[in-house]
C-alpha cells in the first residue's frame, strides 16, 4: 500500500484578548493537519505544530515529495528519515501512517496497539493564568470557577510569569475558591532557580489537594531538580520539550522527577511517544501527558494512556490525567469529543474513530499572510 497523496491543512486563529504563561503573552493559536491517502483509498490524519511558513515550506518542498509512493509498511522508517529533517512534521507522518494501518486492518488505534486497560482517561482543565485584564487575579478565578462548574475536578495554573509574592497571592484565592477539593497542579514553565522555587515550600505545603509543581527549573538541570525534590514535599513534574525517549534516561536515573511530562507532538512520532511510555513505567515514575497544542495530539495521548499499564492497584490511582485545554482555542474543536466528570470515553470505530471538522478546518485556514 503507497501514498498517493498529501493535503496540508494550516490553521490559524487570532486572540481576540491574549493570554499566556511565564513565556508571555498569546496573539493567536495555531494548527497544521495533514492527510495522508493511500492508492487504496484509505485516509490518515496527523498533527504538528510550529511556526506555520516554515512547516508549510517544509511539507511542500521536501516533505511531500520525498513521501509520495513511499510503503505504509515502512512507517518507522519513514519517520526517523523525518526526524532529521524536523521533527515536528515526524510527528504529523507518524500519526497518520498509524491510523491507516489500523484503518486497513479494521481495528482502533488502540486495538492496533495491543488493547485498552481502560475505556475512560482522567483529564485536567489546563489554564494559561494570565491575562492583559485590569484585574488578572480575578478574570482567573472566574475561568477556573467556569471549569468547575463543567465537571472538573483538577486543575492546573500557571506561575511565575509574575513577582512571587503576587503569584502566591494568586494561589492562595484559587485554593479558597477550591477549598481543597479539587486537586490543583502549579506550572512555573521553568521559570525560577532552585533557590527561588524553594521560596515556595511553606506555600506548597500547605495545600493538601496539591497534584504536582511542574517544571519549576530549566529542565535541563538535573542535579538541581534532584537536590529541590530532596526539599520540597510537592512531586516535580516535567519533560514537555524532550524530544526523544532516551533523552529521559537522566531524569530517570538520577530519580530526578515524580512525573515526567511527554508531549505527542515534540516527542519524534507517536511510536517514540509511546516508548517514552513504557520507559516511564520501566523506572517507576509515573507519566502525566502535556498535551496543549492540538486536539489530534491530544486524541492520541489519550489511546496511548488508555493502553498503559496501571501505575498500581488502587483503582482511583490507576491511571494519570492528562492535560485539557480550556482557553480560548476553537482547535479545540475540530475532533468531537469532550470530557464528561473530568473523563474522556475512549472512542469506538476504526482508525481513531472520529472525523475531523472540515468545515472548520475551512474556515480557519491560513491564507498566508503575517500572523498579525
Amino acid at each position: 500500500m503507497l501514498i498517493r497523496k498529501i493535503e496540508t491543512f494550516p490553521l490559524l486563529y487570532l486572540l481576540p484578548k491574549r493570554y499566556g504563561d511565564a513565556n508571555g503573552m498569546k496573539a493567536y493559536r495555531t494548527c497544521y493537519l495533514i492527510r495522508i491517502t493511500t492508492d487504496a483509498g484509505v485516509e490518515g490524519w496527523g498533527e504538528c505544530v510550529d511556526w506555520l511558513p516554515t512547516l508549510h515550506k517544509g511539507f511542500q518542498e521536501r516533505i511531500i515529495p520525498f513521501l509520495i509512493g513511499k510503503s505504509v509498511a515502512d512507517r518507522i522508517t519513514l519517520v526517523r528519515t523525518l526526524k532529521k529533517w524536523h521533527s515536528r512534521s515526524s510527528a504529523a507522518v507518524s500519526m497518520a501512517l498509524t491510523e491507516i494501518m489500523a484503518k486497513t486492518c479494521y481495528v482502533s488505534v488502540c486495538d492496533l496497539w495491543g488493547g485498552k486497560f481502560r475505556e475512560k482517561v482522567p483529564v485536567y482543565a489546563s489554564f494559561q493564568s494570565y491575562s492583559e485584564e485590569t484585574n488578572w487575579q480575578k478574570h482567573s478565578l472566574k475561568a477556573i470557577e467556569h471549569a468547575i462548574h463543567q465537571g472538573f475536578d483538577k486543575i492546573k495554573v500557571k506561575i511565575g510569569g509574575k513577582s512571587i509574592p503576587e503569584d502566591k497571592q494568586h494561589i492562595e484565592s484559587v485554593q479558597t475558591l477550591l477549598q481543597g477539593k479539587i486537586g490543583l497542579a502549579l506550572d512555573a514553565n521553568q521559570s525560577y532557580d532552585a533557590t527561588a522555587a524553594l521560596r515556595w515550600q511553606p506555600l506548597l505545603d500547605a495545600l493538601p489537594n496539591l497534584l504536582w509543581l511542574e517544571e519549576p527549573l530549566q529542565i535541563s538541570r538535573i542535579a538541581d531538580y534532584v537536590w529541590l525534590r530532596n526539599r520540597l514535599s510537592a512531586p516535580l513534574a516535567g519533560g514537555e520539550n524532550i524530544e526523544k525517549a532516551a533523552d529521559f534516561i537522566p531524569h530517570l536515573l538520577q530519580q530526578a522527577l515524580d512525573y515526567i511530562t511527554p508531549d505527542p507532538l515534540h516527542v519524534s512520532g507517536i511510536d517514540g511517544y509511546r516508548e517514552t511510555l513504557s520507559l516511564a513505567r520501566s523506572f517507576g515514575v509515573r507519566v502525566t501527558p502535556h498535551a496543549y497544542d492540538g486536539a489530534l495530539s491530544r486524541l492520541y495521548a489519550i489511546f496511548a494512556q488508555s493502553c498503559l499499564e496501571p501505575w498500581g492497584k488502587m483503582e482511583n490511582d490507576a491511571i494519570e490525567p492528562l492535560e485539557w485545554d480550556v482557553m480560548d482555542n476553537p482547535f479545540a474543536n475540530l475532533i468531537p469529543i469532550q470530557p464528561s466528570n473530568s473523563e474522556i470515553t475512549i472512542p469506538c470505530g476504526s482508525g481513531i474513530g472520529v472525523d475531523i471538522d472540515i468545515e472548520m478546518l475551512a474556515f480557519y485556514r491560513w491564507d498566508g499572510n503575517s500572523y498579525g
